[in-house]
């Protein structure tokens, strides 16, 4: 996977959820943006500071986060 330069993390913004260049705006308010059908180009209107291509590498950093490899813990207890 490229780098992914839009996104950075930083426990004084936003509690260190992944954001847009150091900004208050979270991949997961893009991500949610984008599933609730707005278009780039509402967003954009909604964050005039944002670039198209920070949508772009908002959606690339969620599915590279979705397709990570989860490791079970442990087998549950269901008795």
């Amino acid at each position: 996977m490229k780098d992914l330069t839009r996104i950075t993390t930083d426990p004084q913004v936003m509690g260190g959820k992944p954001c847009i260049r150091g900004l208050r705006v979270t991949v997961g308010t893009i991500v949610g943006l984008v599933a609730a059908g707005h278009s780039k180009e509402e967003i954009l209107a909604l964050y005039p500071y944002l670039e198209e291509a920070d949508i772009t590498e908002a959606l690339a950093y969620a599915a590279w986060r979705v397709e990570e490899i989860e490791v079970p813990l442990g087998r549950p207890n269901y008795h």
